[in-house]
């Protein structure tokens, strides 16, 4: 019988912490199902055994025009292995179905947090309503360590 034995070095063992919790937020407009997406997320993390807190987070003006950040829906949940207390205070990963939800979500996200995008919503035109044009699109990394990832729902 063989046997092989590994001891990790301090470097191997500093890489990769194992995260006992993660902190995710679901943004867009009203109407898009942030509130839904999250139950859904929650359930299922719920199902696989671990311990969650959740934070909808609903627009702050009723019937505001689609693609405006005052539109912006969200819905936040920390979860995990260990005992979670509150919904978290910087999301881990952020979900941006559109740029309005980006600008007013993106500042966030921790650093070294993950944002992944709707790339199809992400046109001349909303970004007009969004009031900006400094977002950039493609997967890419930022300066300060977040990483963006580019998705198509159509």
């Amino acid at each position: 019988m063989a046997t092989a034995t590994h001891f990790l070095t301090d470097k191997e063992a500093t890489a990769h912490l194992p995260t006992e919790a993660v902190v995710v937020r679901f943004a867009g407009d009203s109407g898009d199902g942030m509130q839904l997406t999250g139950g859904q997320f929650t359930l299922s993390t719920a199902l696989a055994g671990n311990d969650l807190a959740t934070f909808p987070d609903f627009p702050a003006e009723i019937r505001a025009p689609q693609g405006t950040t005052f539109g912006v829906s969200a819905f936040q949940i920390n979860f995990g292995s260990a005992a979670i207390e509150t919904a978290g205070d910087q999301p881990d990963v952020l979900i941006a179905m559109n740029p309005a939800a980006l600008k007013v979500n993106a500042n966030e996200v921790r650093e070294g947090g993950l944002l992944i995008i709707d790339e199809g919503e992400f046109t001349a035109r909303n970004l007009a309503k969004a009031a900006t044009n400094r977002i950039r699109s493609k997967t890419a990394a930022s300066p300060d360590g977040r990483s963006f990832i580019s998705i198509s729902r159509s």
